[in-house]
């Protein structure tokens, strides 16, 4: 088949080719012209040149004047190397319109980035600034909070540290962290896929979370959703004010374990101890939980609320610190990993701030990880801890929509503290300080020492310099 002669055939194509190279053609356009392409060897022949002076105009005009000059000037180039040339590109031309397929398809808009205020991106491929147009591809949050406007009219906001995968203007997977759905009418059936179910909007406003130790979970602020989870073929539907949890999967015998890194100092000569070591434990508390076996899970939740007085969490920690010669050390912090919890919305709570007490009655040190609860715990309950029980050492605060990151706490009185104390144990609780706008607000969470890969909460030592 020869390249047809028809001038207004020809005319028609070159200005697809045109828009071709200035991405402007539809997906189903650019589709056509490929097709086209791939039937004709002189068109495609025609088109790659094409493509490839485009390319060369974009990236090096002095290098493409240059190869001008020296096709113009030296015409004794044989016949042959002119024809290795184009043999050459049009080997490559398939190469170069399964890319441009690939691009197209990527940015074929679906959706657009309409709040990104003081956000930090790692690892997206998409768009980061705000009110880009966004095509397939994946959006990584790793601080602060964003908002997407799905072409569908159904608008998605991310809490960091979020990875979004935006698949259509109707559809969404959640890899990992938190986003807050409203879907208008216009949007009925849109979709949010997690690694452990698949969320389809009924008209509501609707959260979802998924975390990295496998937990997923949905809660429907207003209307309705449908949920269909990956290994069930029956749909539940869940109504305003109701929500649905999927816990982590139980490890397998013959599963790896996962080496759990250690923490390292910002200064070589500090001496660490974390609640790993020795008789050291940890463990969270909640009002309304019983089983008090809180001790083998991978996170201390921490929680304070005046709007659903059964969810408060407080974090307990002991250290055995029997192999640290604290005579002979200057300074004293403690570090704590903070992980996705899963359970609440990061835009429902401010700014927070949370406190660190220490116990001073030595027989606070004898809880346990198996059987701690609340109501058998009164001494660790009190709305502000009781100064015959405990002593507040230090604060710190996490920003709203803060990254998971490791938290260094230091204050002079935690140093003194845990420099001047005659007992081998030291018992520290965490305390949540600031309340939330709504009942379903974030939990906020740390890694212990039973998680799969985060540092576990660890007291760090400076020992005094050695004349």
């Amino acid at each position: 088949m020869h390249f047809s002669p028809n001038p207004f055939l020809r005319m028609k194509i070159q200005e697809q080719i045109d828009l071709s190279l200035e991405g402007k053609l539809s997906a189903a356009d650019q589709a056509a012209l490929e097709a086209e392409l791939l039937s004709e060897p002189e068109l495609m022949a025609s088109y790659v040149r094409q493509r490839w002076l485009h390319a060369e105009l974009l990236t090096d005009r002095t290098l493409l004047s240059s190869l001008d000059e020296q096709v113009r000037t030296r015409p004794e180039k044989s016949t042959a190397s002119w024809i290795a040339l184009a043999a050459a590109l049009v080997l490559s031309g398939f190469s170069i319109l399964a890319l441009t397929r690939a691009n197209h398809a990527r940015f074929e808009p679906v959706a657009t980035l309409i709040e990104a205020e003081n956000c930090r991106w790692e690892g997206s491929d998409l768009p980061t600034r705000e009110g880009a147009q966004l095509g397939v591809g994946t959006l990584a949050l790793a601080e602060g909070m964003a908002t997407i406007r799905f072409d569908s009219g159904a608008t998605v906001t991310l809490e960091a540290p979020t990875v979004l995968q935006v698949d259509s203007a109707m559809r969404c997977r959640l890899i990992e962290g938190s986003v807050v759905a409203d879907v208008p009418d216009s949007a009925h059936g849109f979709t949010i896929d997690t690694e452990k179910m698949e969320v389809i909007d009924l008209g509501t406003r609707f959260g979802v979370t998924s975390t990295p130790v496998g937990g997923s979970h949905v809660f429907v602020f207003d209307g309705e959703v449908k949920v269909r989870e990956n290994d069930k073929e029956e749909a539940r539907h869940i109504l305003s004010g109701n929500s649905l949890h999927l816990g982590a999967l139980p490890q397998t015998a013959d599963q790896e374990i996962i080496q759990r890194p250690p923490v390292q100092s910002a200064h070589s000569d500090w001496l660490s101890v974390s609640t790993a070591f020795g008789r050291g434990k940890d463990a969270y508390i909640r009002r309304t939980d019983s089983s008090g076996k809180t001790g083998d899970d991978p996170l201390l939740m921490v929680k304070h609320t005046d709007l659903a007085a059964g969810n408060e969490r407080r974090a307990l920690l002991t250290f055995d610190l029997s192999r640290i010669a604290r005579e002979q050390m200057q300074a004293a912090k403690l570090t704590l990993m903070m992980e996705s919890s899963g359970l609440g919305f990061s835009s429902l709570v401010p700014d927070s701030t949370f406190a660190v007490y220490a116990a001073i009655h030595p027989s606070i040190h004898a809880w346990g990880e198996s059987n701690l609860t609340w109501e058998g715990s009164p001494h660790l309950t009190t709305d502000i801890p009781e100064e015959t029980n405990f002593v507040r050492l230090a604060g710190f605060t996490i920003p709203k929509g803060s990254a998971n990151t490791l938290i260094e706490v230091t204050s002079d009185e935690l140093s003194r503290f845990l420099l001047s104390s005659a007992d081998g144990l030291v018992t520290l609780m965490l305390v949540r300080e600031t309340g939330e706008f709504d009942k379903q607000g974030l939990v906020h969470a740390f890694a212990s020492k039973e998680h799969p890969s985060g540092p576990a909460p660890t007291l760090w030592f400076q020992p005094i310099p050695r004349p």
